[in-house]
């Protein structure tokens, strides 16, 4: 196994077993929730905005360190950025992990969230990694104080 890898592997399982941002959000003004029914796992995306930008974000819930890891980092990601922001990053993150498993990931716009390129070699667990992507991208563009996505 490569150094770079194994370096990523590292990341996810930190995430998967320290999760940030988790918890519930005491007034929130979006709350998401997530589901995959290929694998069970569940999950709420907390929202809270000031103005356009995201001011904070949480979640809470069960599944694999995929999807765990996969939600901590993405809440350290775009907490801070504007609606328009989050999105192209749920956008390229999408991308990433659709494209071939040979590609070339965007490493600039990505940023530590390249750790998931590797999922792409597995695509079951691709809806893993995207659960809380799609939660996100859900709270982001609708104004329902709450509802559930699916990866289906």
């Amino acid at each position: 196994m490569s150094d770079v890898r194994a370096m990523y592997e590292q990341v996810i399982l930190d995430h998967n077993k320290n999760p940030r941002n988790y918890g519930r959000m005491e007034a929130p003004d979006r709350i998401v929730d997530g589901f995959n029914p290929l694998c069970g796992d569940t999950l709420k995306v907390y929202l809270k905005f000031d103005g356009d930008t995201v001011a904070d974000v949480k979640f809470e819930g069960h599944g694999c360190a995929i999807s765990k890891s996969s939600a901590s980092l993405m809440t350290t990601s775009v907490k801070g950025k504007t609606r328009a922001e989050a999105q192209a990053l749920f956008e390229a993150f999408h991308a990433m992990l659709k494209s071939d498993h040979t590609a070339p990931v965007d490493e600039a716009a990505l940023g530590k969230l390249r750790v998931f390129a590797g999922v792409r070699e597995f695509p079951v667990r691709v809806k893993c990694a995207t659960l809380p992507w799609h939660a996100l991208a859900s709270g982001l563009i609708h104004d329902l104080p709450e509802e559930t996505v699916t990866t289906e």
